[in-house]
């Protein structure tokens, strides 16, 4: 009866803690919610106060506009028509990001719906434990009642590591793609500088809206990273900077959208991309650190508690 008993507040004590967490999480979406929304009204007043005709480029992708700046799909963009078109890329990108941090916080909310209880059970079996110790008289029983309270923090925390390991391996695997697609770019914008032709020209470009969508999606991932480790950073202490992982995709809308037929600016996309790539392996090997630590703590108290058992 004890035993199971402890086994309820271990289960509870982590619901208690994925709580917090969630909440933790939920502020700070809405804090970015605050952000993106601001940016949002920010650049539709920019794209208001214009008097271009910019209807046409709705929806377009990084390879359509750019075929259109450089004058090879409709007809040629002047250096005004440029910036409105920069403009209403990154609208149409806050736009997306927007949508995505709402369905977050949907998805956190629902998942808060059901741990609601959670305090509510944890200090019911509390009393009903404590209860069962005084009743007993057991030096014993409070022993282990220790070991339980400590195990069920370990196990919590353990947890928290391993959803932050799993949300870095995403960033790891969409920074992955965005390096090959933009090492394409990079090889076929070389051939396209030596004469490759309109088939080199649409090669690159190809592979340059191919990356923006990995950007994107490792910028997502990245948003998710971030927020397993508000709490993990905490607790091991890693003092790592999230504010650059946040805003390393900036790079890919900033300046003018022609930039992107100079090779350079495909360079040193593929420089800035690939150093956070290596950021994130360098958060994830500590988090893999840390998580054997964890595991060697939870291993020292099974052996403290099945000595203490086997001495009764």
């Amino acid at each position: 009866m004890f035993q199971e008993l402890n086994e309820q507040i271990v289960k509870v004590k982590g619901d208690i803690r994925r709580k917090q967490k969630l909440e933790s999480q939920l502020t700070d979406y809405k804090n970015e919610l605050h952000e993106i929304e601001a940016t949002i009204s920010q650049l539709s007043n920019q794209l208001n106060k214009e008097q271009k005709d910019v209807k046409k480029l709705e929806g377009v992708s990084i390879t359509n506009l750019i075929s259109t700046i450089i004058g090879t799909k409709y007809e040629k963009l002047d250096q005004e028509e440029q910036e409105v078109a920069a403009v209403q890329l990154k609208l149409e990108e806050a736009r997306k990001t927007e949508q995505e941090i709402v369905e977050s916080i949907e998805e956190i909310d629902k998942k808060l719906q059901l741990l609601r209880y959670s305090n509510t059970a944890y200090n019911q079996l509390l009393k009903k434990k404590e209860e069962m110790i005084k009743d007993n008289h057991s030096s014993y029983s409070e022993h282990l009642y220790q070991l339980d309270e400590r195990e069920a923090d370990t196990k919590a925390y353990v947890t928290e590591l391993n959803e932050a390991i799993v949300a870095g391996n995403h960033v790891e695997n969409a920074l992955d793609q965005a390096i090959d697609s933009l090492q394409s770019a990079k090889g076929w914008g070389t051939w396209d500088m030596v004469g490759g032709g309109m088939l080199s020209s649409a090669m690159k470009l190809s592979h340059i809206d191919d990356a923006t969508s990995h950007i994107h999606i490792a910028q997502t991932k990245m948003r998710r990273f971030q927020k397993e480790l508000v709490d993990v950073n905490e607790t091991a202490s890693m003092d790592v900077d999230m504010s650059g992982l946040l805003k390393f995709a900036d790079f890919f809308f900033d300046g003018f959208i022609v930039d992107w037929v100079v090779q350079g600016r495909i360079q040193d996309s593929l420089a800035q991309t690939q150093e956070q790539l290596s950021n994130v392996k360098g958060i994830i090997t500590k988090l893999n650190e840390q998580m054997k630590k964890e595991n060697h703590t939870l291993s020292r108290i099974k052996m403290e508690r099945d000595k203490l058992i086997a001495s009764v």
